[in-house]
Formats: C-alpha cells, structure tokens, sequence
C-alpha cells in the first residue's frame, strides 16, 4: 500500500527542524562554555559549568544565563555618571569629611590598611556606635530615629514586607511625609517579591520616592536573578544611621512561631560615617532611580563618647558586591581572619564557603588563634544548613569550634577579632555574600565597642551546643547522601 508522499514530507521537515534546533543549541552551548572560559573566577567552576553543559546543554545552557554569572555589569559606570552630573555634590562630600578622616597606624593599620585600598574608602573618626540587639530594641530605635526627622529619610531593605511590622513602617512614614520630609526608599525586589503593589503605591501617593533596585536592569543583566541587593540601610537627615541583619517583617521581631525567638544584631551610627554610609545608599538609589536626591552633606554631628556608644570609634562603612575584578567580601572575610592574633569569633546564620576561606580559618586555628564560628541549629533555608555538615569533620581537625545556637533563628552577621576589630552588617559567610549580593558592614576600631561585642557574643554561646564531626560523620547514609548533594550547590548559596 503506497503510503501519502505528504507523511514523508512532513517527516523530514520535522526531523530537519529538530536537527537545527539540536546544531544551533550545541554552538550556543560551545558559545557558553567560552562565556565560561572567559570570565569564571574559579576553574574549578568553569570546569564544573562546563561539563554540565556538554552533557547536559538544554538544562545547564539556561540555568548559566540565569544563575551562573558573578559580574554584575554596568554599576561602576552608572556611579561614574552619577559623579560627573553631580560634582559638587561629591566635592562637598569630600571637603566636610575631610577633617574627619582617621590616620591609621600601629595596630590598626595592620587590621584596617586593607579595607581602605579595597573600598576606595576612608576610616573616620570621633564616631558613636551603639549595638542594638533584637528586632524590638532595633526598630524601636529606628522607629524613634524617623520620627525624629526634619528633612529628609532614607529607607534600604531587602526584604520589606506589609504585615504587622511593614505596616508599622508604613504608617510612620505617610505621617513623616505628611509635615514635609522628604523620604526615598529602595527595595530589593526578588528579596521584597511578597511586597503587594498597594503597599508600594500607597507610599509614592503619599509623595515618597520607592524604587526596586532593578537587578535585573541593563542588556546584559536582564536575566540573571542572581544578584542581590541584601543591604539594610537607614539614615535621618544625615545625621544618624543603621546597618545590621534585620529586615522589615513579623520574624524579625520574634512574632512568627516557626523560628521563635529571632536572634539579630545592628548598629546605629552617629558621627561622619552616617555621610559615608550615605553616600552608598546615593550609588544604590541612583543605579535604581538615575537621579540624585537633595540630602545635607555639609555637616557632621559632634560626638563626645556620652551617648549610647562605648566610647568614641574609628569606623568604615564598608559596601561589597560583584562589581569589581576584587571580590571584596572574600578579601574582607580573609582580611579578618588572617589579621587575627588572639581571636577571631563570627556569628553567621549561613555557613558555607568556599576554599580559601576554610583554610584560612583553619590555618588562624591552627596557629593558636580561638576560632569559633556561630550558626543556627533552626534553619530558614534547608539547603545551605544541610551543606554545613560536610564541613565539620575538617573544622574540628584543624580545631576551629563550630557552635550552634539554640533558642530560635540566629541571623546575626557579626565578626570579632582580637580585642580591637569588630564588625556588624549585612555579610553572611557564604559564597553568595562574598561573590553575588551587595552587602554593607560597618567595622569598627574600639576596644570599648570589641568589649561590648564580646560581651553579647558571650551570651549567645552560653545558648549554644558545640557540635564536631561525627554530627555528619555518624548521621544516617541517606543524611550524609543530601548533605553531599547540598555542598554542590554551595557556589549559588
């Protein structure tokens, strides 16, 4: 029986379309893998992408375009622009920091001298640091701060969300902007994707610039969800400033039942580097709006150690991200780790990092330095805590003490070293801190303000359980199996 010629026809043509479709993959997949070449950080990346795309290109192709990339382009150029269109701005800047810009020498230059030449930033001096621990002590405080304002308030979380707390905000910002503060507020919109557009529109009819970062602004960013900006920011008129791990939800003060109590630390600033902690929230604003909001950079508040500070700091508002060759949060870990002579002490609510900081720490331990690192025992993200494990058999070898803190959910970005260095910000010690997110830490040189650290850190670990290796080691096959599968994904944790 003679079969319709058209069948054949419509074969062939279906088997040609298909073989183009496979061909034309396969050199995009080869086009990739040079992307891969060409730009990865790491070879063992680049070896990892690029076996994963010849094995499997229709799968690993796409997933690189969305989550493999760790450049994040166009910022830099978008800030230099901002420089030139607005000279006098940074000009002014310049002139009324520069009386307050500290002379490191001694020790501190040893711990400080890097993060300078990293930031293109400088230290100051004569600042106030007040250490707020627990979301009901840290939003009354930024809560009272806003209601104070006279001129203008500057808003930065990646997460904000409109329940109790958001609601709260909310609230007191339309009664700000109802005597006339000027108020700008940016968002991280992956971060903040829960964030209902009524809430958004509420704030922009009340008059008040909110913006979404945009990460996913520019042609050669406009698919990658990789990048985030996970600062947390606030500043009144210039004058005070708040940076720390705390975002804008009902966890965050304790009010949910899954975590229980939420452990978190932030900081308020009085002092000149409230203008230097602006001017990154300016870079970030202007990236997500192009345009340069009118705020006060001529004055710098006076600070006599009274307040609510342990004495009076040298301080550096220290931003990262992935936009520069430097990885500046692996150099600013590393920095921290290696400047350690007696201790280094973090407190992390994510642990998974990669090589060059795993050593680091246990060559600090090895060396004698009390190397303790603080986690969660509740997760909030089962990927990463599940990762975790695979690393204590070699932490314990090297006498690096891992703790895990018990009562709830411990969020904290904290670093403590020696008696001198400490820092508080946004950094978890994690890959996706140090390579992909934009992060902002506040480091401080005091000895006082270590005190004070140490102090609430000592606390913290009263409410841990040390744990060791055979915490992986003697786990079930079937646990040890997804704590292994975990670990592979650690590069986008």
């Amino acid at each position: 029986m003679d079969l319709p010629t058209d069948l054949f026809e419509h074969d062939i043509e279906r088997f040609a379309l298909g073989t183009a479709l496979f061909i034309g993959w396969e050199i995009l997949a080869v086009a990739t893998i040079l992307n891969v070449v060409m730009n990865a950080r790491s070879a063992t990346g680049a070896w990892g992408w690029a076996m994963a795309m010849l094995a499997f290109p229709f799968v690993a192709v796409p997933l690189y375009w969305i989550l493999g990339r760790q450049q994040f382009n166009g910022y830099v150029e978008s800030f230099a622009k901002a420089q030139d269109n607005y000279e006098r701005i940074f000009k002014d800047v310049t002139e009324t920091l520069d009386p307050h810009f500290a002379r490191l020498d001694g020790e501190d230059l040893r711990y400080g001298g890097v993060l300078e030449k990293l930031s293109d930033r400088r230290w100051t001096e004569g600042n106030e640091v007040c250490l707020l621990i627990n979301g009901k002590i840290i939003f009354d405080e930024i809560f009272e701060a806003i209601g104070k304002a006279r001129e203008y308030i500057l808003v930065q979380f990646f997460i904000i969300k409109d329940d109790d707390l958001g609601e709260k905000l909310k609230s007191l910002l339309l009664e700000k902007a109802k005597e006339g503060v000027r108020i700008y507020v940016v968002y991280d919109e992956i971060g903040s994707h829960k964030l209902s557009r009524s809430y958004v529109e509420e704030l922009r009819e009340a008059g008040m610039e909110v913006h979404a970062f945009h990460s996913t602004k520019g042609p050669s960013n406009r698919f990658q969800i990789n990048f985030r900006n996970h600062r947390k920011i606030v500043v009144v008129d210039g004058e005070v400033g708040f940076v720390g791990g705390a975002n804008v939800g009902d966890e965050y003060v304790g009010s949910t039942e899954r975590f229980g109590e939420w452990r978190d630390t932030q900081v308020k600033l009085i002092g000149p580097s409230v203008l230097s902690l602006q001017m990154v929230f300016l870079a970030d604003y202007y990236w997500a709006a192009e345009s340069v909001p009118e705020l006060r950079w001529t004055q710098v508040p006076d600070v006599d150690g009274s307040g609510c500070g342990a004495g009076v700091s040298k301080v550096i508002t220290l931003p990262t991200g992935p936009i520069e060759q430097v990885e500046g949060g692996t150099v600013f870990f590393l920095n921290a780790i290696t400047r350690a002579q007696k201790r280094i002490w973090i407190a992390t609510p994510y642990f998974v990092t990669d090589e060059s900081v795993r050593s680091a720490l246990q060559m600090a331990a090895l060396r004698g330095v009390d190397v303790r690192v603080m986690i969660p025992q509740v997760p909030d993200k089962w990927v990463p805590w599940l990762a975790t494990f695979s690393y204590l058999p070699e932490m314990e070898a090297a006498g690096v003490r891992i703790f895990r803190y018990l009562p709830g959910f411990l969020h904290q970005k904290v670093i403590l070293v020696d008696d001198r260095m400490s820092a508080v910000g946004t950094a978890n010690l994690d890959n996706r801190s140090m390579r992909l997110n934009f992060e902002i830490s506040a480091v401080v040189l005091c000895e006082d303000f270590a005190k004070e650290v140490e102090s609430m850190l000592e606390v913290d670990l009263e409410n841990c359980r040390e744990v060791f290796g055979d915490d992986y080691t003697d786990r079930p096959l079937w646990f040890r199996l997804f704590v292994r599968l975990s670990r592979l994904f650690s590069p986008v944790l």
